[in-house]
């Protein structure tokens, strides 16, 4: 079994700071799918912002079994019709990853029906994260607390629905704490946000960052087959009804009408 990963990459940093540039002279898209490619078993590859459709094309989320999703500075140039389809695509059962400042992308807001929004500060600080859900396997082969030594502070409150798990909480040199794993269900899809990632510091190089994303990974992915049309609504007719009914009463629609939206 090979798991196929796309890593989504903003791609804009790279291309305007030099000290981006430095850290991250592939792009960090490149870094993270390297990093994945080292594991057997996981053959990944990237898109960017700038690639036709985004680089979501159907015949490529099609292809793609976990979905690693990096942005910043461009959410709102992310087309509604390509983030629809990337929201489908998890409903009917592709793995998400969301890194870092992508909890205020399009699909992620999307896909948690809520705003998304916490307090920051870019100070380099260092990140301590504490594993909180023991044996969860995002967790493997790490140690119950790592370091980061300098990061971008994201400060609760974390405006998302309640997780299904909280893997792992962040403590900053500033005093806050932060709630910086979280897994959820989405349909047929299992989505995992991760906090650490500030692109003018080396996280996506630290092996603990990439043990995290290689687990996840493995955590997202879903082996059985996509869901067909899992927006679609059907208007079930009478004579298909699990028990044998009379139709009665007014009504709006007539037979077979789709609903309306």
């Amino acid at each position: 079994m090979t798991i196929r990963v796309t890593v989504w990459g903003e791609n804009v940093h790279e291309q305007k700071s030099e000290t981006v540039r430095s850290i991250y002279p592939d792009g960090m898209h490149n870094c993270i799918a390297s990093a994945l490619n080292k594991n057997d078993g996981i053959q990944a590859s990237s898109v960017v912002l700038q690639d036709a459709e985004h680089g979501m094309t159907e015949a490529r989320l099609a292809e793609t079994d976990v979905l690693v999703w990096w942005g910043h500075a461009a959410h709102g140039q992310v087309d509604d019709k390509i983030v629809e389809r990337v929201c489908e695509a998890v409903w009917s059962g592709m793995g998400m990853i969301f890194l870092h400042s992508a909890h205020f992308s399009k699909p992620f807001k999307r896909l948690m029906g809520a705003p998304c929004n916490l307090t920051w500060r870019e100070a380099g600080e260092r990140e301590r994260l504490w594993v909180t859900s023991r044996n969860h396997p995002i967790t493997a082969g790490l140690p119950d607390h790592f370091e980061l030594e300098n990061e971008e502070m994201y400060g609760e409150p974390f405006g998302v629905p309640e997780p299904l798990e909280t893997v792992f909480v962040s403590w900053f040199q500033g005093g806050e704490v932060f709630r910086s794993g979280l897994t959820y269900k989405r349909g047929a899809g299992n989505v995992f946000y991760f906090r650490p990632g500030h692109e003018t510091y080396p996280t996506y190089h630290d092996a603990n960052v990439q043990t995290v994303i290689r687990n996840a990974v493995k955590w997202a992915y879903n082996p059985l087959a996509r869901v067909a049309k899992p927006t679609d609504a059907p208007n079930v007719p009478v004579d298909k009804a699990p028990e044998k009914i009379e139709e009665r009463g007014p009504k709006l629609h007539q037979a077979g009408e789709q609903g309306l939206r």
